[in-house]
């Protein structure tokens, strides 16, 4: 063995990088707890390491690229280091990652939890520096099990992984395969610790987060599903037997935690039965992301949405019935293929019924190995058009709503200090997630504190004013 290999056997810092969505920097947390309780130090990414693992994206063509970038500046910041590419990008581009020559590890999804057999298989001089199964064809969710995160009062938990819709935009369900959900008992045991840790707050997330525990079901109901991904029918039994409000009503029994979060929920989860049970849970957030992606019936059937955007509405008032003024958010996708100007106006004219808190706005971007990126494509300048109308709309909903919440009483989870006109606050969000500042006197990091909200403070942070008894 050469000098340099013994001298990497002993390397102690590790940098990470993560690209993408809640469920990859869950996992990056997972990975870096790993390699600390390994030996290893971690370190800012910036800084020079003796181990770069970038944790990648590929949902869009632009993702590939951006990660692309971080693993060639990996390289860079220390020739002799090794660069683990790790993730999505992995998964959706085999071949260009096998011509990198910046990249010594590559880790596909549902390997990341072999993160420091991985790294010691390739120290011990084995030629092996390839680590991906066929994510398509596992049906094991990978576990995880950490006890902090970082540089955050709220801890989000990784519930479930894999997509079975197939929606003809995404590349998800080819990067991160089919449903695969934690066992239930896992993920209570993390929650647990986290709440031992002193967490108050969980969020849980996954790639399809309504389809926790469909992979548990008797086989007749997963055949049915499979059919589904397949056809453009819609199922009218989607909810049969809901294991994720079985594991929201368990994870509130944990002692320690006061508030639960979720993620982005399929909008056929939204059904009587789901929305009154959760409203009886005292614990549950009511801020619902309902991913609509165009309000245009005919977009929405060539994207492969099993909805149509009257079924959307449907459950959004079923929303509004059982909770008080409910925080609904959603994603819009505008100048999708084929998207003429009236359907653009017809999609733009149910976002104004509907009238979301938020609505996160993305023109539309080619990727390469899905149905749409070979349908006929809208030009990009109308694209920008159609984003900047919708984001205008986007701005007053937000304003009205944050509006609405004036003069109500409400509770805000301390986070982060922030500083205006020389006065020092504690901002956070309230269960609705709408942010709040509140004067800092006596108050610390992870105080649950209700009192009156008062005014805006800022264009997008309102004012509270905290009850005595707080103090």
């Amino acid at each position: 063995m050469t000098f340099e290999k013994l001298e990497r056997i002993f390397m102690k810092t590790v940098a990470f990088h993560t690209l993408g969505c809640k469920v990859n920097t869950y996992e990056t947390e997972a990975m870096q707890q790993l390699m600390e309780a390994a030996g290893y130090k971690c370190v800012d990414f910036g800084e020079k390491a003796d181990v770069y693992i970038i944790n990648t994206c590929s949902v869009t063509n632009i993702a590939d690229r951006k990660s692309r970038q971080m693993l060639h500046r990996a390289r860079k910041m220390n020739e002799d280091a090794i660069v683990v590419a790790a993730g999505c990008y992995v998964e959706s581009a085999k071949e260009k990652i096998d011509e990198d020559l910046s990249i010594d590890i590559i880790v596909g999804n549902n390997n990341k939890n072999e993160i420091v057999n991985i790294i010691n298989e390739y120290l011990q001089d084995k030629n092996e520096n390839r680590f991906i199964i066929d994510i398509n064809k596992n049906t094991e969710c990978e576990e995880f099990n950490i006890s902090k995160i970082n540089d955050h009062t709220r801890a989000f938990i990784k519930v479930q992984d894999g997509c079975n819709q197939f929606c003809s935009y995404c590349i998800i369900p080819f990067t991160r395969g089919r449903v695969r959900s934690r066992k239930m008992e896992n993920i209570i045991e993390e929650v647990k610790k986290l709440a031992s840790s002193g967490y108050k707050e969980v969020v849980l997330t996954g790639i399809h987060l309504s389809s926790y525990g469909v992979d548990f079901l008797d086989e007749s109901y997963n055949k049915r599903m499979e059919l589904l991904t397949q056809t453009e029918e819609s199922d009218e039994e989607f909810v049969t037997k809901n294991e994720l409000l079985n594991l929201i009503e368990n994870i509130a029994k944990v002692d320690g935690i006061e508030r639960i979060r979720i993620g982005s929920l399929e909008p056929r989860i939204i059904k009587e039965g789901f929305i009154k049970s959760l409203s009886e849970i005292n614990k549950f957030c009511p801020h619902f992301h309902l991913s609509l992606q165009s309000g245009c019936d005919k977009t929405l059937k060539s994207m492969n949405r099993k909805y149509t955007a009257s079924e959307f509405y449907e459950g959004v008032e079923l929303i509004r019935k059982y909770f008080d003024s409910p925080a609904i958010t959603t994603d819009i996708i505008v100048g999708f293929p084929g998207e003429s100007e009236r359907d653009f106006e017809e999609s733009k004219a149910f976002v104004e019924k509907v009238k979301f808190y938020e609505t996160h706005i993305f023109p539309y971007s080619v990727r390469e190995g899905t149905k749409a990126a070979h349908m006929p494509q809208v030009d990009g300048n109308e694209k920008a058009k159609r984003a900047n109308i919708l984001n205008e709309i986007n701005l007053a909903n937000q304003r009205e709503f944050r509006s609405q919440r004036i003069t109500k009483v409400d509770e805000v989870l301390c986070e982060e200090t922030f500083t205006l006109d020389g006065k020092e606050y504690y901002t956070g969000y309230t269960k609705e997630y709408v942010k709040i500042a509140v004067l800092k006197d006596g108050l610390n990091t992870n105080d649950i504190i209700k009192g009156k909200i008062a005014r805006f403070l800022t264009d997008d942070i309102l004012l509270m004013e905290k009850e005595q008894n707080n103090v």
